[in-house]
């Protein structure tokens, strides 16, 4: 599978592993699937520690590097197709990193992972709930 990875599951993955599912944990840990992140993530996560909601050891660009060294990740593209499909997405909120997310993974067909409830309802958009 190609996986998308929303910003909480990556996150959590470096962080605090218990927070993801078996299925979930399985997915990221399996080399038969191919792991994706969105720049939005990254940009995401830089807001979190802005905003004191997260805590790293380091600070979010070393942090970064670390994680990309450690996970085998490939960056999603950031495209004008995305940005306007961001637009277009059935989502019933506004939020634009979702709408990113969204939109990323709907353009490139990779399977969203997720634990926002919101997201995964989305009917557009193939899920992997944690």
């Amino acid at each position: 599978m190609r996986l998308l990875l929303d910003t909480h599951v990556w996150v959590w993955s470096r962080l605090d592993r218990s927070r993801l599912g078996r299925r979930t944990a399985a997915a990221l840990e399996s080399p038969e699937n191919a792991l994706w992140l969105s720049p939005i993530s990254v940009w995401e996560l830089a807001i979190l520690v802005e905003k004191g909601r997260i805590s790293l050891n380091l600070p979010v660009a070393a942090w970064v590097d670390e994680a990309m060294e450690r996970m085998p990740l490939r960056q999603a593209p950031f495209t004008y197709e995305i940005a306007l499909t961001s637009r277009a997405v059935d989502l019933p909120h506004q939020d634009p990193a979702d709408r990113f997310l969204a939109a990323t993974a709907k353009v490139m067909g990779l399977t969203l992972v997720t634990a926002d409830a919101q997201l995964a309802e989305a009917s557009e958009l193939s899920v992997l709930r944690n």
